[in-house]
């Protein structure tokens, strides 16, 4: 039987993974605590997108208006959401690990997660911006995440010359640094409600995904996407050690920015938005490796389709296990990823290429 080529193989899992996602998609919209018929779903969806177009619905009704508003305005915008977390987390991981050639790296090596925690449980404790009640939380995560990566960048920078080694000795600092900080926020604070709430954040979850949080998240996940193609060539170089990207003519500084741009937008409004979900950063795209090799050519689109189909079946997960309540969905990946991570480091963080 004849081999198959790189090509032929990488066309074949994105068969594969897109077959996936769209069972998965199904599956996630159905399952729920109203029953809703597969049928009912595929003619809702073409009624909301193919009608709006026409200006009329082209699959006439046999389900009520609730039915439809279920599908549209609450699964729906929870099951993209959860899809572009997962790309995320996985893209700004695969990026980390290329930016510090750490197979161990995931978005939150530099302290990211843990500075957007600070900043959104601040907010909550504190009740500051309460002029943006739908955008305070996330606002506050956002800005700590930024603030995390500046102090990192910062600490690690020593006579102009900054390592991966000590870009990751300097995250984990921070990332303590501020994890003593949002301990110390729910510790002193005397108001049980919104220790609940931060509690509940800090672990994550994706029950309140809306279509405006859908459209904000897409704002920064499109353009970083884009951004992590167009580097994707230089990435494969700069996985050869610096020397070799800048006999190669890459322009390291700029690469390097780049990388940690794109990774800090990504997972600062990621966790700002959800909270706090761990490990998907380093086990999709070693995952992925396995599947199409370490060429980032492959590599980029292959780890958003893993990343989101990963993130769909956490999300279906933490709403069956204990049903009718949720589990907070990073419980649900710390399950998946903490064994990985060990698994990963009996064999020496080698593993999918």
């Amino acid at each position: 039987m004849k081999k198959l080529s790189r090509p032929q193989k990488f066309l074949l899992f994105l068969i594969i993974a897109l077959v996936l996602f769209v069972l998965t998609t199904m599956i996630s919209i159905w399952f729920g605590a109203v029953k809703i018929r597969p049928d009912w779903i595929g003619a809702i969806l073409v009624n909301k997108t193919l009608g709006g177009v026409f200006g009329r619905e082209l699959i006439t009704p046999e389900w009520q208006e609730n039915i439809a508003s279920i599908v549209w305005d609450i699964r729906l915008p929870r099951v993209i959401e959860s899809f572009m977390i997962g790309s995320g987390l996985a893209l700004a991981g695969l990026g980390m690990q290329a930016l510090t050639k750490n197979s161990l790296a995931d978005p939150y090596v530099l302290g990211i997660s843990s500075g957007a925690s600070a900043g959104a449980v601040f907010v909550i404790m504190t009740g500051v911006l309460a002029f943006l009640p739908g955008y305070r939380v996330m606002l506050g995560g956002f800005v700590g995440a930024v603030i995390a990566i500046i102090l990192a960048v910062r600490c690690a920078t020593i006579r102009k010359r900054m390592t991966a080694v000590q870009l990751v000795l300097a995250g984990v600092a921070v990332s303590s640094l501020f994890s003593a900080a949002v301990n110390v926020l729910i510790y002193t604070s005397s108001e049980s409600s919104k220790q609940k709430t931060a509690m509940f954040w800090m672990i994550g979850s994706l029950a309140g995904a809306n279509w405006t949080d859908v459209k904000i998240l897409a704002v920064v996940f499109i353009p970083c996407l884009i951004i992590f193609f167009l580097i994707r060539k230089s990435l494969d170089v700069l996985l050869l050690g610096d020397d070799a990207a800048k006999t190669l003519g890459v322009n390291l500084g700029v690469l390097k920015l780049l990388i940690i741009i794109g990774s800090t937008l990504l997972a600062g409004s990621i966790v700002s938005m959800s909270g706090v979900i761990g490990f998907v950063g380093l086990v999709i795209p070693h995952l992925t490796r396995m599947f199409v090799g370490s060429t980032h050519k492959y590599t980029i689109p292959g780890v958003v389709l893993v990343g989101g189909v990963f993130m769909l079946w956490c999300d279906l997960i933490s709403r069956i296990v204990a049903a009718p309540q949720e589990i907070p969905i990073g419980v649900i990946t710390a399950c998946i990823g903490a064994p990985f991570f060990l698994f990963m480091l009996r064999r020496g963080g080698k593993i999918g290429g």
